[in-house]
């Protein structure tokens, strides 16, 4: 292993030569406090920055052991670690003479929600960070025309000065704050205590009273007027013992069937996405780090222009005007009543024990129907959301969480607990709302459709389908703004899908994809099992088993959202159905 003055020496001899020679700094660093280790350097065309990695011993960080003695610790302080890092290296931002900011190294910044992450992993011996590091070339004339050279003068500020300050402010525990260390381990410590307890309890959420609702149901909000507080009933309140904060008081919603009534500028559209989002933990700050739900709560939409593979949506139509196959139903357009009916049973299909659904984004002919009416229509050939809702709770054990305003009415007779939301003041009005005689719904006559053995059902995933690759590369993946996920050919639209947290867990997406292809796709599994496995490997192998070149943009996602990008990708077939 070379040393810091050799890397040094490199530098300078490197100065003005071609920025290909930049390849010369491949290989293990000793920095003395560090060492870093760079394994590939390429200045082709659409080429990644280089990754390089930075390991400090423990006997140099001195990162407490007590912080990270448990996988929820541990993913904690690696995450306030990582936010140290990004905050630190904006600070060495140089201003250009257009006032934008550049920066010459690069690392993950995450967002309000803590995820496993591979960007850095620490142990009781070392931390490592994997951190982008641009390359600084100049500009040179060479027989009359322009050529990048290598910037060295600048090279040795961004190893020897930036990279040094930036290692040093944010990973050692000497010139961090330990009482601010402290709090975050322990405010992500208490929210996993408290999705134990929906365990223990029955429950599929819990939220705090005076939790903090970031507003989405409104445009031209003034900014004070922008996170507002969730006051709860006091018939509703409990109080759950946490490990550090001591008692935290709000309302758990059951298992089984809930509708939550209210106006969506009432609070309600912001409730529903808080617990949409509670399947993470959060920042503490954020206001929302005690709402916590279940890990296997899915949000449902409708979702007009989807593709659908072989679903059955049996369970919500009887025939369709086409006569396509409601049993194996595909299409390459679905419409708004199909689209969310395919993605119900597609989240089932894979596992989700919660199913969320709001009218501000659902298919009005999904949600429900008029019963004062249904008897006058006789040639209706489509089950709501409502009449089947009591028997997918009933007979699969699943809960459903159901808000609306309008279109609602159906759920009543039929739910549990009855919730309203007003003015973001939630309360229980069960027994009033049973009171009033609202007829409940019913399914068409001559309905036979065993729901249970409807999820027995397994695809098959076709492997060819599920192909990275353009031209001469053979793997291209890439995630945009959150959205759109970029895998070979296919762009696959994912902004229905409101669980991802970040786009980094988009991009791990399609890595995944491409790991299952290669490791279980062809072995014949379906979908469900693929999907055990990967879980399996990711837990033991972790996110770096999922790429052959060193990265560090990778967030770990959730087996749903894995199974919706497979499910929208629109080269996906599937290659057969079986009982």
């Amino acid at each position: 292993m070379k040393d810091k003055k050799e890397f040094y020496n490199v530098l300078t001899a490197l100065d003005g030569q071609p920025c290909e020679e930049y390849q010369q700094l491949e290989g293990d660093f000793d920095f003395t406090r560090y060492v870093a280790k760079c394994s590939k350097i390429s200045f082709e065309e659409d080429a990644d920055y280089p990754v390089f990695t930075v390991r400090i011993p423990q006997t140099i960080a001195e990162i407490p052991e007590y912080l990270f003695d448990t996988p929820v610790r541990r993913t904690a302080v690696e995450d306030m670690l990582l936010r140290k890092l990004a905050a630190n290296i904006e600070s060495l931002a140089r201003y250009d003479r257009n006032g934008v900011a550049r920066k010459h190294i690069l690392s993950v910044s995450p967002n309000q929600k803590i995820l496993p992450r591979n960007a850095l992993q620490l142990t009781k011996e070392y931390i490592e960070v994997r951190l982008q590091i641009i390359l600084p070339v100049r500009d040179m004339v060479v027989d009359g025309e322009y050529q990048a050279s290598v910037d060295g003068d600048m090279a040795k500020q961004i190893f020897f000065e930036d990279l040094p300050e930036v290692v040093s402010n944010s990973l050692l525990f000497c010139n961090l704050d330990g009482k601010e260390a402290d709090e975050f381990v322990n405010c992500m410590e208490d929210a996993d205590r408290l999705r134990q307890f929906l365990g223990a309890s029955g429950q599929v959420c819990f939220v705090a009273d005076g939790a903090q609702l970031p507003r989405i149901s409104g445009m031209d909000i003034p900014d004070y007027e922008r996170f507002v507080p969730l006051q709860v009933g006091e018939e509703m309140i409990t109080d759950v013992d946490v490990p550090h904060a001591g008692s935290v008081r709000g309302f758990g919603i059951p298992t089984g069937l809930t509708l939550i009534l209210g106006e969506s500028n009432g609070g309600r559209v912001d409730l529903m996405d808080a617990i949409a989002q509670g399947i993470y933990n959060h920042v503490p700050g954020d206001g929302r780090e005690s709402i916590v739900t279940v890990a296997d709560a899915v949000g449902v939409r409708s979702e007009v222009g989807r593709s659908i593979q072989q679903v059955d949506i049996s369970p919500f139509v009887n025939e369709m005007a086409d006569g396509a196959d409601v049993a194996s139903y595909s299409s390459a357009n679905a419409g708004s009543f199909t689209s969310q009916a395919a993605s119900t049973v597609e989240a089932l299909e894979v596992g989700a024990r919660v199913l969320l659904f709001d009218e501000h984004t659902s298919s009005s002919t999904f949600l429900s129907a008029d019963t004062r009416v249904q008897s006058l229509i006789t040639e209706s050939s489509r089950n709501t959301l409502a009449a089947r809702a009591r028997q997918m709770v009933d007979e699969l054990g699943v809960s459903i969480i159901v808000a609306g305003s309008s279109l609602v009415a159906e759920y009543i007779p039929i739910a549990d607990k009855i919730l309203k939301i007003e003015n973001f003041k939630i309360s229980d009005i069960t027994e009033e709302a049973k009171a009033l005689e609202i007829i409940a719904p019913s399914l068409q006559e001559g309905d036979t459709v065993n729901i249970a053995s409807m999820l027995s059902r397994s695809r098959w995933v076709m492997p060819s389908s599920i192909d990275p690759s353009i031209g001469r590369e053979d793997l291209v993946i890439d995630a945009d703004d959150g959205c759109f996920l970029q895998f070979g050919r296919s762009i696959v639209d994912m902004d229905a899908v409101t669980q991802l947290a970040d786009e980094d867990q988009l991009r791990t997406i399609g890595y995944v994809l491409y790991y299952a292809k290669l490791r279980y796709m062809d072995e014949g599994y379906p979908i469900r099992e693929i999907l055990d496995l990967v879980d399996r490997d990711l837990s033991n192998e972790g996110l770096n088993a999922l790429s052959r070149d060193v990265r560090g943009d990778l967030a770990r996602p959730r087996r749903y959202e894995v199974a919706a990008a497979l499910n929208r990708l629109p080269a996906f077939r599937v290659s057969h159905v079986t009982e």
